[in-house]
């Protein structure tokens, strides 16, 4: 039995419908965000502001992957990529109420961002091994992860952890992207690069360091300094290739 059908005969028959998914997604949300706002006292408008974070998400997913997917069902890669964000959508939640961030809720951003980034290596597996890569799931899981790093770039610089120009290193992305609105060439496809994913990952693990209450301030501000640096570089190394591209061809 080939992987595709061994993933189907696990998940039941033909799958898990995308409904189904996300509903079992809302759950997982429920029981995180509503842990987070009683451990930790926050409003009650943490709760609708979850809420509302992932239905936004439901509704990228229904748009964009809808007639997109297979069977118009999510699958195992997509499916853990639904499940890292059910622990991304707590931490974001938290943004609009960063100053009640102690050091025990700061551990706990930690903790989640942690098991996301963790699970950010198994849904590109997943996808490789049962051949069912798709321009959504690489979307999604991009989307995803520029998510991730603008919330904790919030979280650092309104926890005063650093000054606002950390927010660069979640909005850079963004601001490529809007760049390209302008700048036609700069939507060009552009090639897989290790270089490229390796930054994304130190960026990641950058911001979770300066969120570290036990890290000195002094530290946090060079940590912060250097992904920012990694990141320019690597932008700027893209926009440079794209430039280019015409006169190569």
């Amino acid at each position: 039995m080939d992987p595709p059908s061994q993933a189907r005969t696990a998940l039941g028959g033909r799958g898990t419908p995308m409904i189904r998914d996300l509903v079992l997604g809302l759950v997982a949300v429920a029981v995180l965000t509503g842990a987070t706002w009683w451990g930790f006292d926050l409003p009650a408008r943490y709760l609708a502001v979850s809420v509302a974070l992932y239905g936004l998400l439901s509704g990228f997913i229904l748009h964009f992957g809808r007639g997109h997917l297979p069977g118009g069902e999510l699958g195992p890669a997509n499916q853990v990529t639904l499940a890292r964000a059910t622990l991304i959508v707590p931490v974001a939640a938290w943004v609009p109420f960063a100053s009640s961030l102690g050091p025990q809720g700061q551990w706990w951003i930690i903790v989640l961002s942690t098991l996301a980034m963790v699970l950010d290596g198994v849904d590109g597996r997943l996808a490789r091994v049962w051949n069912s890569r798709t321009e959504f799931g690489a979307r999604f899981d991009m989307e995803l992860d520029a998510f991730l790093l603008l919330a904790l770039s919030f979280l650092v610089w309104l926890g005063g952890r650093a000054g606002p120009w950390v927010l660069l290193i979640g909005g850079l992305r963004y601001l490529f992207v809007a760049a390209g609105w302008v700048w036609p060439r700069l939507r060009g496809e552009l090639p897989q690069s290790f270089r490229r994913q390796m930054v994304c990952v130190v960026q990641g693990v950058a911001l979770l360091i300066c969120l570290g209450p036990i890290i000195p301030g002094f530290a946090v501000q060079v940590v912060a300094a250097l992904a920012l640096a990694a990141l320019l570089y690597s932008f700027g190394a893209d926009t440079l290739w794209l430039l280019q591209r015409d006169r190569r061809r």
